[in-house]
């Protein structure tokens, strides 16, 4: 179960950087553009979540939060591809309420499971990050698309990263505990 939630996490978080990064390059793409990048990076999110509601192993309660964010994502991605041709208005507004419910969620997830993960602060600054850039992006949905695009970037970089971090620090403890496991067998 550990590796297979540590590679979903490097699966979201590649795809946070790359989206991150392009965003950051290119900052005076057309809204179009945008939000076709944006669909693509919330599709492949909720697909992701969504996958690993279906494991097997893993609570309920869990299981149930990964499919109802992976159910947004895809939900967010689909409406945004869809209709490319939303205004930056609705975009905005769109990648907000994704940005604060993703981040509820990777809280949540913080701490309910604070005892299975360790080092589950890089997923509380994940998530809290999350809830930042989407109150800023509805705070001021005025700015213009270059500034929500510089945003969304350094959104998606720094959740990227943490999500990695994540992703490494689960693979320390998959990898220690599997040499345990091994010891005492």
């Amino acid at each position: 179960m550990r590796r297979q939630l540590m590679w979903m996490l490097v699966l979201r978080g590649i795809a946070a950087l790359l989206f991150g990064i392009a965003a950051l390059v290119w900052p005076g793409v057309t809204v179009l553009a945008l939000a076709l990048l944006f669909g693509a990076y919330a599709l492949v999110d909720g697909l992701a979540l969504l996958a690993s509601a279906f494991r097997k192993e893993g609570d309920h309660g869990h299981r149930l939060a990964h499919a109802v964010g992976g159910i947004l994502g895809i939900a967010a991605g689909l409406i945004t591809i869809t209709w490319p041709g939303v205004t930056a208005l609705a975009l905005v507004t769109l990648v907000g309420a994704w940005a604060v419910i993703t981040g509820i969620m990777e809280v949540w997830a913080a701490v309910r499971f604070r005892r299975e993960l360790h080092h589950e602060w890089l997923l509380f600054l994940a998530g809290a990050a999350s809830v930042i850039a989407g109150v800023l992006i509805w705070a001021r949905p005025d700015v213009g698309v270059i500034t929500v695009a510089q945003v969304i970037g350094l959104y998606a970089l720094i959740s990227g990263a943490l999500v990695l971090g994540t992703a490494w620090r689960l693979n320390g403890t998959t990898t220690a505990h599997s040499a345990h496991h091994a010891r005492h067998a």
